[in-house]
């Protein structure tokens, strides 16, 4: 939410959106998920819109950014936790901390089309359940599935679209990444493990709201008899848009 904002009751009271994304690894034995869910990684990345791509506007691409990269839960945790600090102008300022949305199942894929190929990311909501209002979700452009071309943005050529962002540090990829775009300024997200270093920048762009019409893919939903994006971050603000798929006043907020 928006600074001093505790209920958001519209994406008018939104500041920004985010996405975790966690890589899932192939089935493993007992000891060897122990040692996975120590090491899990997550991905924070920050949208330049609050919102995903339109479904209705297909050509517009948006921006997205990797804020952090981690093994720690709890890094994740301090980088969307509450915030109290004080300006010149406006004095004390409060910052609340942020909402869960959404969350779902997602893949990296390679799709050819022709003698050409692009990935996608494409994901499904698991929470807030079918039957949700899902008001937020709406107003942000979350889907309950959509798919997305992805392409990632070569660091050595040129700036970001947003003014923002050329702020920032730039990603710094190993060299067999980094060789993959020759002079390109964007390159496909195949390996995904572009994604696995700050600062790396990139495009969505809706393909569909559809993925089994599109690309002919079934995503299979995990447990969902509980939400493990609270059993792993934990629930200290409200959690209504989550699984009610409501905004403060009707519930509470994202």
């Amino acid at each position: 939410p928006k600074v001093g904002n505790e209920e958001p009751h519209s994406s008018d009271d939104v500041q920004r959106l985010y996405i975790v994304l966690r890589p899932h690894q192939e089935k493993q034995p007992p000891q060897e998920e122990k040692d996975e869910e120590k090491s899990m990684l997550l991905r924070l990345i920050l949208m330049g819109k609050k919102s995903l791509p339109d479904p209705a506007k297909r050509s517009r691409p948006y921006w997205g950014s990797v804020e952090l990269v981690t093994t720690k839960i709890q890094d994740v945790k301090d980088a969307l936790q509450a915030e109290e600090y004080d300006t010149k102008t406006k004095g004390h300022r409060h910052k609340p901390a942020a909402r869960a949305l959404g969350e779902g199942v997602y893949r990296i894929l390679k799709h050819h089309s022709g003698n050409k190929m692009h990935t996608h990311l494409v994901y499904k909501l698991e929470f807030p359940s079918e039957g949700a209002e899902n008001q937020p979700q709406e107003e942000l452009n979350v889907e309950r599935e959509g798919s997305f071309l992805i392409q990632i943005k070569n660091p050595t050529q040129g700036q970001g679209k947003s003014k923002k962002n050329n702020k920032k540090k730039k990603a710094i990829f190993p060299a067999q990444l980094q060789g993959q775009f020759g002079k390109l300024r964007y390159h496909v997200a195949d390996p995904p493990e572009f994604l696995n270093y700050e600062g790396c920048e990139f495009l969505l762009i809706s393909a569909s709201d559809d993925i089994h019409k599109e690309l002919g893919l079934e995503m299979i939903e995990q447990d969902v008899s509980c939400s493990d994006l609270v059993n792993t971050f934990g629930e200290t603000v409200s959690a209504d848009a989550l699984f009610r798929g409501i905004w403060a006043g009707v519930g509470r907020a994202v």
